[in-house]
């Protein structure tokens, strides 16, 4: 990136600057040509393509070199914005990486083989990035970890495990919808194009990268809560206790989310001090286990995967930005 410096000029009514010789020649410009220009608060933009960013394409070499394996090249390529990925070979791809392939494709959002035969496969994403919405992927993880969630509390109440064995299918839809929210964002990145569409500043894209993973690791530590709780053997009083400061949580994760979203900062101030509460709750039946001659490692081992999901929801609340005059 090359950085000039241009005076503002007033010439009748309007203020002008003048574009950089340099830029203008390697685009091929000249004065009957159109612009795009993208404003944003501090800085403006200037393309010269108007018309959809050129696809992206991208050749992988089968096989690949030693080392790597196909799953991850694919994903790569997914989340670094390539809407044509080609696996190129000589001889015949083998049947384990077909399937490999096949596999990837169904746990990235809007990728379709659509060519494929004994020494190539085309895999090609098929969604326009302009009609996807950065905040309702970010609702949807958050209403499937809360989802989750809820089984649990319920579990804890009645005693049944049955809706656990399910939690683990669905953190998998949690981390196809992050992909997806991943690969919007680098692609926002690049393109300020999409970033004025969605209205997003530079700070607004990081943020929701951080609550996209934190809601990311929440699904899978609620995956290992469920997993736990089905393995354990724990008394009805040790259910309750979990119970009796957990079923809070969920309104911590709504107020959390839609805080974000909405960039309602009393929302998130309330958010923030609900878990402020259950954090002494929970400290509270540690000092009380603790006091006791014979303790429960399983009872302590659920209490830390439940203050590791709460904590998920107050990095989420913590990332709505105060007020200033």
């Amino acid at each position: 990136m090359t950085t000039f410096t241009r005076r503002l000029q007033k010439i009748g009514s309007s203020i002008l600057v003048s574009l950089p010789k340099e830029w203008i020649d390697a685009n091929n410009l000249n004065k009957t040509n159109q612009v795009e220009i993208e404003t944003n608060k501090n800085n403006l933009s200037i393309r010269t393509q108007l018309s959809k960013r050129p696809s992206k394409d991208i050749e992988i070499t089968y096989p690949l070199p030693k080392g790597e394996s196909i799953v991850p090249t694919i994903t790569g390529a997914y989340l670094l914005g390539f809407d044509m990925i080609k696996i190129v070979s000589k001889s015949p791809i083998s049947i384990t990486d077909r399937e490999s392939i096949r596999g990837s494709t169904r746990r990235l959002v809007g990728m379709e083989i659509i060519d494929e035969d004994a020494t190539n496969i085309s895999v090609q994403f098929l969604l326009d990035e302009t009609s996807i919405n950065p905040q309702n992927i970010l609702k949807r993880m958050s209403s499937i970890a809360l989802g989750m969630f809820s089984d649990v509390i319920s579990s804890l109440e009645s005693g049944d495990k049955t809706n656990l064995e399910t939690i683990v299918n669905r953190d998998a839809e949690i981390n196809r919808q992050y992909f997806l929210l991943v690969r919007l964002i680098r692609s926002t990145i690049m393109d300020t194009r999409l970033a004025n569409i969605f209205n997003l500043e530079n700070i607004d894209i990081l943020d929701y990268r951080i609550a996209a993973n934190t809601l990311e690791i929440a699904g899978d530590t609620i995956v290992e809560l469920s997993q736990s709780l089905i393995k354990s053997n724990l008394s009805k009083v040790e259910l309750k206790k979990l119970h009796d400061f957990a079923k809070d949580m969920e309104e911590i994760q709504i107020k959390s989310i839609d805080s974000f979203i909405s960039n309602n900062r009393t929302l998130a101030i309330d958010a923030i001090r609900l878990q402020r509460n259950n954090v002494t709750k929970i400290s509270k039946i540690r000092s009380l286990l603790e006091s006791k001659k014979q303790i429960s490692l399983a009872f302590f081992d659920l209490i830390y995967m439940f203050e590791k999901v709460l904590q998920s929801w107050s990095d989420i609340a913590d990332l709505v930005k105060p007020s200033y005059k």
